[in-house]
């Protein structure tokens, strides 16, 4: 048994002294000083009355007089007319003083496009940090890039996010609820795949950096009024200085995606949608080999299919899809279950990522209890195999205060099983600045048989003001045969300010409540959670603490414990953007039925246990980059050791390297078994849309090697071709025993009308 008896005050003062000895001084450090505005509470910051930051911080947008050339040149003579925006104002790391650096921003829209021209002006452009050129990678966030968001609904809400860097590399996110996320354990409503036309060319230059920006009106949904208004925002990172300006100022610890503390954009009239109709049909071939032992077969990929996109309006958009393909999805990163309940990984598919936002109901962060909806269900069988899609039609958007979001797919037969359908609706009423109330609907329904699984929800949120917030789920399952203990409910109230991130929920879900087009990894349980934080910045080399208490309580239907947590954090983020986290979970773990964890079986019995665990993260914008974690803990009445490392290499700004070690060491009366699993991702940016990504993974435990390659041509905006190649190769004592071979080349275009 590892002694834990240790409190939050002796672990904070051991960091923080750890952290002299393994950060240096951090590059571009600033005189040191105390930021006396992040410890006044948000009552206190001096920002703009909100009912005056639409004043302050507004612009007119002039109409341009033709299409402009987007070089990142900033040539065209329309730009000499428009209004300048330069004022910004810093979060980090001296919360409301003015930007160390220039940035001037102009806009200026035509029928057609909204364009944003910058110029980043930067007194030591030589060491700018720029190394990632490819499309939507997160890495764009750790280097020197420009933000721009917008609310087009003006519901201080939802958003649209662009980002671009010195060397034109694009990522777009949606945005849902301001994007949540702000505080651990509050739902993350930011759709990070989605894949929206736009345009940017960026080039470096001597006084800085410049980038030009076209973004369709297509690609936006908004309304239907003569004159639009919108929210907008812009950001800027100055990364050797890990500044970070906003033009609308946001105070800690809040982000661009806080839309109801942005400025406004007004003026566009007569814009022009065209028919507002997208067709996107593709075409793929390829091979596909299986072997297993000594049979093998070949077969041949060949397929056609078609998506289409039609604006009803300007605020809703009609999706239709005709034999989906998921060709060139990307595969999932495996992950080490030493748990009793089933894994979460990530939607990746097209279709589904699109305003996914919209159909979110659950309790989301870092422990999920129960997404009600969870996309992965449809089109993937429970191993993951593929499941055909016939077609399907979606319908999302907004419509004064109304969100709306409707999704009805159809399957294929699978492995002797009938095709289902899917029908989900989602439908939800903004009420105030930030509350609302919505309900969902998903029914899952055999073809030709009397097989129906069924779910309805209702959910409401309460925010009276930007710290405080209340949410609520109550949901009900209806199978056949399956008449009570049913239900689920949640709740959940939320304080946020810049002292103090807290919350409180309660869950239960009961022991019948059936979601089969969700994710609820646990039933029967009632589960009660809080969590205290405070986030002091003490100055000098450490630009923040997060010292924080987080416990769970979980009981059956009749209140016997079942699970406790008791967790102990100490996160010190440094003024370069290095991480050093400690923390210390006590367990109390019930366990009724004997359950299997890889090689071995956990037998019934009460457990206690404890886990510490310590986590080092270089600054992510070097261009050698490290992570490591060391995490010795009690098991089940054995003893476990994790350890994880990783080593990433930007070797320039075309090519990349990441290779990742995860060592899980268990040993107990039960067993025994360790498992080392090996990642490698190599990428290559030809250009902003020429880029190549190879991930290779090994499982020690399973003798599992896969490999896979994916080529991206974005030949013009909304059309691409790839080029991908997989294949999953089992091993028994060297012998191969199964393998598994796919090459496929999938092309799509993109028709706009």
């Amino acid at each position: 048994m590892i002694s834990m008896k240790f409190g939050l005050r002796a672990i904070w003062s051991g960091v923080a002294c750890c952290a002299f000895l393994l950060v240096g001084a951090p590059v571009g450090a600033q005189p040191q000083q105390h930021d006396h505005s992040a410890e006044q509470p948000a009552s206190e910051q001096p920002k703009p009355a909100a009912s005056n930051r639409g004043e302050q911080y507004r612009i007119r947008v002039q109409r341009a007089a033709g299409a402009l050339q987007i070089d990142g040149i900033l040539s065209d003579d329309a730009w000499r007319t428009a209004t300048v925006i330069d004022s910004f104002t810093q979060q980090e790391p001296m919360n409301g003083q003015p930007a160390t650096e220039r940035t001037e921003v102009r806009m200026l829209y035509d029928a057609g496009n909204l364009y944003i021209g910058v110029h980043a002006f930067d007194s030591d452009p030589d060491h700018l940090r720029a190394t990632e050129m490819r499309r939507d990678s997160s890495r764009i966030m750790d280097e020197d890039n420009f933000q721009v968001i917008l609310d087009t609904f003006s519901d201080s809400r939802s958003g649209y996010m662009f980002v671009t860097n010195p060397l034109g590399a694009k990522l777009e996110q949606q945005i849902f609820e301001e994007g949540g996320g702000n505080v651990r354990g509050s739902a993350s409503n930011i759709n990070k795949d989605w894949n929206g036309v736009w345009e940017a060319v960026s080039r470096r230059t001597s006084d800085g950096w410049v980038t030009e920006i076209a973004i369709p009106m297509v690609t936006l949904r908004s309304p239907d009024v003569p004159v639009q208004t919108w929210g907008l925002n812009f950001s800027r990172n100055i990364r050797r200085k890990n500044e970070i300006v906003y033009w609308s100022p946001i105070p800690k610890p809040y982000n661009l995606m806080q839309v109801s503390l942005a400025g406004s954009l007004t003026g566009m009239t007569d814009l022009n949608r065209g028919l507002d109709l997208r067709l996107k049909p593709y075409v793929t071939a390829g091979a596909k080999y299986d072997r297993v032992g000594s049979t093998s077969n070949t077969d041949g990929l060949k397929d056609v299919g078609l998506d289409v996109k039609y604006g009803l309006g300007h605020g809703l958009a009609l999706d239709l899809t005709v034999n989906t393909d998921f060709a060139q999805a990307e595969v999932d990163e495996q992950q080490v279950n030493l748990t009793r309940f089933a894994l979460f990984f990530p939607e990746k598919r097209d279709f589904f990522l699109e305003n996914s936002g919209q159909f979110t109901v659950g309790t989301q962060g870092l422990e999920r209890q129960m997404d009600l909806f969870f996309s992965r269900r449809i089109g993937l069988s429970d191993t993951g195999q593929p499941i055909g899609i016939r077609g399907g039609a979606r319908l999302t958007g907004k419509v004064e205060g109304n969100n709306l979001a409707v999704m009805d797919l159809q399957t294929e037969e699978f492995g002797g099983r009938p095709a289902d359908n899917f029908l989900v609706a989602r439908y939800s009423k903004d009420i105030n600045r930030r509350s609302k109330l919505g309900g969902l609907f998903i029914n899952k329904e055999s073809m030709n048989s009397a097989r129906f699984n069924r779910v309805v929800a209702a959910d409401a949120l309460f925010a009276p003001n930007r710290a405080f917030s209340l949410h609520t789920i109550a949901a009900k399952s209806m199978t056949p045969g399956v008449d009570t203990d049913n239900n689920a409910y949640h709740a959940r109230a939320l304080y946020l300010d810049t002292r103090w991130q807290t919350y409180a929920e309660f869950s239960q879900i009961e022991p019948n409540f059936n979601d089969e087009v969700g994710y609820v990894p646990r039933t029967g349980i009632r589960q009660s959670k809080i969590h205290l934080e405070r986030n002091p910045r003490p100055g000098g080399r450490i630009r923040v603490m997060e010292p924080m208490i987080n416990v769970i309580y979980i009981t059956d239907m009749h209140n016997r414990l079942l699970t406790r947590r008791n967790h102990q954090m100490l996160g010190t983020r440094f003024q370069n953007g290095a991480y050093l986290n400690i923390w210390w979970n006590h367990w109390f773990d019930q366990i009724d039925a004997p359950f299997k964890v890889q090689t071995v079986t956990i037998p019934r019995g009460t457990y206690r246990y404890n886990e510490v665990n310590l986590t080092f993260n270089s600054n992510p914008a070097r261009r050698v980059y490290e992570q490591f974690t060391f995490s010795p803990q009690t098991y089940y009445g054995g003893n476990r050791t994790d350890v994880s490392a990783t080593l990433g290499l930007r070797l320039n700004n075309r090519a990349s390297g990441e290779y990742s070690i995860q060592r899980n060491d268990v040993d107990g009366p039960w067993g025994a078994f360790i498992v080392n699993l090996s990642i490698l991702r190599v990428d290559m940016a030809i250009s902003p849309r020429q880029t190549v990504r190879s991930l290779s993974q090994y499982n020690s435990l399973t003798n599992q090697l896969s490999l896979s390659f994916r080529y991206n041509f974005i030949y013009k905006p909304g059309s691409d071709i790839y080029v991908t190649y997989d294949e999953l190769q089992t091993d028994t004592l060297g012998r191969p025993i199964g393998r598994n071979r796919q090459f496929a080349v999938k092309t799509t275009y993109l028709l706009s009308r």
